[in-house]
């Protein structure tokens, strides 16, 4: 394997033997909740947070992973002399690109690149694991660069919300404003497109958005292999699972899982979404 220091955000929601497996280095989102601040992951659990989210009379908010987490996860490897490839989530979502390129700045003789991925969520995920990947089978670090630059292109989320409440509450709403006060039987399905949250289509249940969402990642995919999935949930795993047996059934993906939406995310989509997270030709 080529020696090359990866580094991400929380939100990307990496399953935890992969984290381990390719050695990637993961930095907290902040949540804030009841005036505590609490580490993405660390202190608080997406299983704590959902079921916390359900009686909360106050409910929480978030702020970018820090320069100082940022720097932290950098300096070992600096002092290791080991080139540090940073993927993160969308500069268009969170400020955590800038806190990732301040705290390159304070190693000026290193060799780091940070990335903004335009992603979130198992996008970004699997935008990291790709470059992990790509070190595994020995390519060198400006290889390596390209696979994560381009991955972007490969790579996409489209999720269905039951309500757009959180959404706009967090200011993360992009394109997708012109849905508000719309009926309450009308579930949008929301897309990632170059970094912000647009409004795909609208669909009058949870069931037709959730199965009109696959139709659309289907289209996405639009034959490329190999196909990674990944099922993303708050709160609602029956569904998750369902519709990553429909994916799997459809696109005969070389990986697929299940991952809970991080509590930074869950914090700005509320309970009850269900996405499709995929990776195809990479």
């Amino acid at each position: 394997m080529s020696a090359i220091g990866f580094v991400t955000d929380s939100t990307a929601t990496i399953p935890e033997d992969l984290v381990r497996k390719y050695k990637i280095q993961v930095v907290p989102q902040v949540v804030i909740w009841d005036e505590k601040v609490l580490l993405d992951g660390i202190d608080i659990t997406p299983e704590e947070f959902y079921n916390r989210l359900k009686s909360a009379a106050v409910l929480p908010t978030t702020s970018q992973a820090t320069v100082a987490a940022f720097r932290d996860a950098f300096e070992p490897l600096v002092r290791q002399r080991v080139p540090i490839l940073a993927p993160v989530i969308s500069g268009k979502l969170s400020g955590t690109l800038q806190s990732a390129l301040q705290a390159r700045a304070m190693f000026p003789d290193a060799r780091i690149e940070v990335v903004d991925t335009q992603a979130a969520a198992m996008a970004l995920g699997f935008q990291v694991l790709a470059a992990a990947r790509a070190a595994e089978q020995g390519q060198n670090f400006e290889d390596v660069l390209g696979v994560a630059v381009r991955a972007k292109e490969h790579t996409g989320i489209l999720f269905a919300v039951d309500t757009l409440e959180f959404l706009h509450r967090g200011g993360r709403i992009g394109g997708a404003s012109r849905l508000l006060g719309t009926a309450l039987n009308i579930k949008p399905i929301l897309e990632l497109q170059s970094g912000r949250i647009e409004a795909v289509e609208r669909v009058r249940t949870k069931g037709k958005a959730v199965a009109r969402m696959l139709d659309l990642v289907v289209e996405r995919i639009a034959g490329r292999t190999p196909v990674r999935i990944s099922a993303v949930h708050a709160a609602a795993e029956d569904e998750a699972r369902e519709l990553l047996a429909q994916a799997e059934a459809r696109v005969h993906p070389v990986e697929s899982m299940i991952t809970v939406a991080s509590p930074a995310i869950g914090a700005h989509v509320g309970p009850g979404i269900v996405g499709l997270a995929y990776s195809a030709g990479l």
